[in-house]
Parts: structure tokens; sequence; C-alpha cells
């Protein structure tokens, strides 16, 4: 009996994976646990089910098993394969992008402004996934073929910060079901607007796609559609119309902390798919109104940044961790708000904001 989960999601983050869990009939006879797994599973290899076996992705009775184990007569058996996205030709394309970090196994860019991940409808060159195979092309594997870099997640084409990128189907398994299983420590930088009555707090609803247009998310607080989804955040900075916030993702879902801030009536500063490129909060000053759009050139995309990632090491198996600052173009809308506040705070206010700045200031401080 075979049961089999699948999860592909798209945006924010995307894992492309399936879980299988198989119950192993009575009058089974002893078999290496591979070669009856290749029966088992349709359109897969003997290789790929080693690569998982080699990852510490199959388990016999809750217990990680090699591809060596041979099955027993009621054995209950979980797999956890990564899948590929649809075949397309990558294209090595010469395209500058900041290698943040890169070992035999993994590297992790430092993913800039209006830049695709992976090539698609519309997207066929010019994509993350274009530089980093024209990177990887003089590396080579132990057939002595060229590496292609294999992903693991996702963020959005105008999300900056960190994406971790695998670079064998050991790794990327390795990986793949540490993003399956909630276990990889991910925050985000944001500007949304509005300010907040508490420092810090949790989102919970279910995220699928909007009913009435597709294009976007939408949160089900319900339950009764979508995905399971929660955003912790929590605030770093007040500028008293946009607030500058950490959100922790326990989950993965498509456009996540937009579409959750979006429900809790904080949209993401100039983010045009959830209403942030409009003047929410504040004065109807023309001075005001201009202030804004020339914050709006400043970021002219949704101000978020994937900003720390920590997980498990496919080939050390120790835990590591990683922390980039904020992109130039946030680090000027920061300075912008700091300056703006400060010239339009009112004295009787000064004294009051006085703490709630210095608390947030030191949470900041390594992010410029």
């Amino acid at each position: 009996m075979i049961e089999e989960e699948k999860d592909i999601e798209q945006g924010e983050e995307i894992e492309l994976f399936e879980n299988y869990r198989i119950e192993v009939d009575k009058g089974q006879s002893l078999l290496r646990i591979d070669k009856f797994l290749m029966d088992r599973i349709e359109q897969t290899s003997r290789n790929k089910i080693q690569q998982a076996a080699n990852a510490d992705c199959i388990k016999v009775n809750n217990k990680i098993v090699k591809s060596n184990y041979r099955v027993h007569p009621g054995d209950i058996i979980q797999i956890f394969l990564t899948t590929a996205p649809r075949e397309i030709e990558i294209i090595p394309q010469d395209i500058p992008i900041n290698i943040f970090y890169e070992d035999d196994d993994l590297l992790i860019v430092n993913k800039d402004p209006e830049m695709v991940v992976h090539p698609g409808y519309g997207n066929y060159t010019g994509t993350l996934l274009n530089a980093l195979t024209f990177h990887l092309q003089k590396q080579k594997d132990k057939d002595g073929n060229p590496l292609r870099p294999l992903m693991v997640h996702r963020i959005d084409k105008n999300t900056t910060g960190l994406l971790l990128i695998a670079k064998n189907e050991i790794s990327q398994t390795f990986l793949a079901k540490q993003f399956y299983d909630h276990d990889v420590d991910r925050t985000y930088t944001a500007f949304v607007w509005g300010d907040f009555d508490k420092m810090e707090g949790t989102i919970e609803g279910n995220i699928g796609r909007s009913l009435k247009d597709r294009r976007v998310m939408q949160v089900f607080p319900e339950g009764d559609y979508g995905k399971h989804a929660i955003t912790h955040w929590k605030v770093l900075f007040r500028f008293g119309y946009v607030t500058m916030i950490e959100c922790k993702l326990e989950t993965g879902r498509t456009h996540q902390i937009r579409a959750h801030m979006k429900y809790i009536g904080h949209p993401l500063f100039n983010d045009d798919t959830y209403g942030g490129d409009k003047i929410i909060k504040g004065t109807t000053f023309t001075k005001y109104k201009q202030f804004v759009q020339n914050c709006f050139k400043i970021l002219p995309r949704q101000a978020l940044h994937a900003t720390t990632l920590g997980f498990v090491h496919p080939f050390s198996r120790e835990r590591v961790f990683f922390q980039s600052k904020l992109p130039e173009d946030m680090v000027l809308l920061r300075e912008k708000w700091d300056a703006y506040i400060s010239y339009n705070r009112p004295p009787e206010e000064e004294e009051t904001s006085k703490d709630i700045i210095n608390e947030s200031k030191h949470e900041v401080s390594n992010l410029r």
C-alpha cells in the first residue's frame, strides 16, 4: 500500500518533493530496500533511491536505514524524494551574481532585485539559474560532468536576499527534507505600512490562490481552503506611518509574508500586488505625498529581504547560519524615513519616542 503526499509551491518559497509511505506486504520475501522501492515507485531510479538513502531520507519503522537494508513483512517505509521542475534547457549566461558562500556541496546566493530564479514562461533567459549554470560549468562531478545548480527553494523576483542552492542530488535531497520538516531557520526584514500596538505577534491562517484573482494569494482564516501558514513578526524600528519588522517563517507558502501582512492591514511598502504601492498611512499634505513618492523611487519593489538562513549542512551534519546585510535600496529607505520622523516629530512626542527608537536600534544595527 502506497500513500503519496505532494506539495509543490511557487513564489516566496518553493518546495519540490514527494513523500511516500509504503507498508510492506505480509508475503514479501527479504529484498534490498533500493530494489524493493524501485519496483514500487513509478518514474524513479535505483540511483535516486540510493541518493535518498545517503541523505538519510529513508526510514523503516521510524529508523533511518541505508540502501542495503532488507525489507521485512509489515515494515512501514517512509522515503523522501526531490522532484525537479519541468525540464527546461538552462543556457549558461555570464550574468553577475553575488555568491555569498560556496563549498563542494552547496552555495548561497545573495539575490539582487529584478532577477527571476528559474526559467519559465516569458523568462527563458537572464535568470539566476542561467547565471549559476555558467558559474558551475567548469566544476565537475565524480563522473566528469559539469555540475548543475539544483533548487531547494525559491524567492520572488523582487525579493532580495539569501537563496540556498544544492550542487549535487544528495545535498538537494538532504536540504529539501529540512524545508519539508520546517527545520530551516529563515528570517526576513520588511517595511510595512502602519504602526503596531505591540512589539511582536504571530499570524496564522491558511494561504491559497484568490478565488477572484488567481495571480494573488489570499488568507482563508476558516481553514477551508489553501495551506496552513504561520508567520511570526517583531518590530525592529517604528517610523510612525511605516514600520520596519522582522518576519520568521514556520511554513513556506507562496507570498506568505506579503499575503499575511496584507491580511492584518499592514501591506509591504511599495508592494504593487498587495496594495502597498499606495499611500495608506500619513497626512494629506502635498509635501508628504511627494516624500512617499520619492521613497517609492528609491525602492521600486516590495520592501522585503531574506536576511538569515540556518540549516544542517549535508556533509558535516553540523548546523550552520548565514546572515546578510540589508540591500542598499532598503538602507536608503530606512535613512529616508528616519530623517523624516526626526524632522517632523512634534516636540511633545520627542521624549515619548526616544525609548521606542533606542529599543529598536540595537535590533537593526547589524543589518546596516
